[in-house]
């Protein structure tokens, strides 16, 4: 199966400790590596999901508000 550009689609396994390995193409599209932390959602219906930085600093905005969670 070819993958459009941007877009990736493959299977992975689930471990014993029930760990994922993203697999190269997909953290290369995204631009994360080896030390990069990374927003996993969930939902029931939806499945699973894992965006990118520049989504995940949003993501972040949209539930917390700007200027929220920062020490006071």
């Amino acid at each position: 199966m070819i993958n459009p550009p941007g877009k990736f689609a493959g299977m992975v396994k689930i471990g014993e400790k029930g760990q994922i390995v993203i697999p190269k193409e997909a953290r290369e599209l995204l631009g994360v590596g080896p030390g990069d932390t990374v927003l996993v959602l969930c939902d029931r219906e939806q499945g699973l999901a894992i965006p990118s930085p520049e989504r995940t600093a949003a993501i972040y905005e949209a539930i917390f508000g700007a200027g929220r969670g920062e020490e006071e």
